[in-house]
């Protein structure tokens, strides 16, 4: 209504008849305006685009555009990307009745209209719908001559599907891991940043994080993980746990079979199945990092370590724990000692 300045009285236009495709047209156009081919029309006198990721999945884990990782409460409907060319929105539930853990029920994906490319498109996945198609029932963006430049591909019926919007340079996977979805999407940065309002874009987690009152510590609950019977914390919500949780040294040695690196997926598999004890959240952590795996476009940094919670550029070499900042301080004093006090 916002976008088109509706009146919420007066007529409304009768709806348009669709056309069908010819037959064979399943593959992009050859005569497709330039501008529904996004490295061929905005970047013609340019260098490659930057490509960025992000993802959501389990209970929930956040890994944004800046590669900030987060555990999150957010229940409810929270948006994960609101820019000028498209707007994704998810809606987490709780696990259980009456449990502090939420995992992922549905995801909405708006495609706005673009131009020559695409009529305005959107595609909603639910627990157990995982649709291979937009909601208006079609595979591509419409009538318009570049309608091909969006379409949806399903790799696995009912666990995953890949969205390509070849004209604004992004690639979306959507997955089913046991009751609940999965997010990831591989986007230019330009398109990441084109926002008319800056300041409204405040809920854009994919870019911004989750609210500092939504976030989970993870290093708290780690600390204080090793013991049976662990709970999630008691600051992120007074509910109880599901009943069933693993115990810690089960929980490690399940997410050890599919993530073998201790980086924060493998921590994000542990903190799952003591949270929710429900195994399959080992298999959405591993399949968040085989999409990143495929998605991120530097390959330095598809594992995550603690300290990129920092912010981005003050951290060391990809992998190497920070060191202690009195270490640091030592090693800094040494440096600027004279020859003969550092030999004393």
């Amino acid at each position: 209504m916002s976008q088109y300045n509706c009146s919420k009285d007066g007529p409304t236009s009768q709806p348009r008849l669709r056309t069908l495709p010819p037959p064979g047209d399943s593959q992009e156009r050859s005569d497709s305006p330039e501008i529904c081919h996004y490295e061929k029309s905005f970047h013609k006198h340019a260098a490659a685009p930057n490509y960025t990721h992000c993802g959501l999945f389990g209970d929930p884990h956040l890994r944004t555009f800046t590669d900030r990782f987060q555990t999150c409460k957010v229940q409810g409907a929270w948006p994960l990307i609101d820019n000028n060319y498209l707007n994704v929105q998810v809606t987490n539930t709780p696990v259980l009745p009456g449990s502090a853990a939420t995992a992922t029920s549905k995801l909405t994906i708006i495609f706005k209209n673009f131009q020559e490319c695409v009529d305005q498109k959107v595609y909603q996945a639910e627990m157990d719908e995982l649709p291979a198609a937009f909601a208006d029932g079609s595979k591509n963006g419409g009538d318009k001559h570049g309608a091909n430049s969006l379409k949806i591909t399903e790799k696995v019926s009912g666990q995953h599907v890949e969205i390509q919007a070849k004209y604004i340079g992004t690639t979306i996977v959507v997955r089913q891991v046991g009751r609940y979805l999965t997010f990831a999407v591989r986007m230019p940065e330009e398109v990441v940043n084109a926002v008319e309002d800056r300041d409204s874009q405040g809920l854009y987690l994919c870019l911004r994080g989750c609210p500092l009152n939504q976030q989970i510590d993870f290093q708290a609950f780690r600390a204080n993980a090793e013991g049976p019977g662990t709970r999630r914390p008691a600051a992120a919500s007074p509910a109880p746990a599901a009943p069933d949780t693993f115990p810690y040294e089960t929980a490690v040695a399940k997410c050890k079979e599919k993530l073998p690196v201790e980086d924060l997926y493998y921590q994000a598999c542990v903190f799952d199945l003591l949270t929710t004890g429900d195994v399959n959240f080992t298999l959405a952590a591993y399949y968040a990092l085989e999409d990143v795996k495929m998605l991120h476009s530097n390959k330095d940094r598809l594992h995550l370590y603690e300290r990129t919670r920092e912010p981005p550029g003050r951290a060391a070499a990809v992998g190497m724990p920070p060191a202690p900042r009195q270490l640091l301080g030592s090693l800094l004093l040494l440096t600027l000692l004279p020859a003969s006090w550092r030999l004393s």
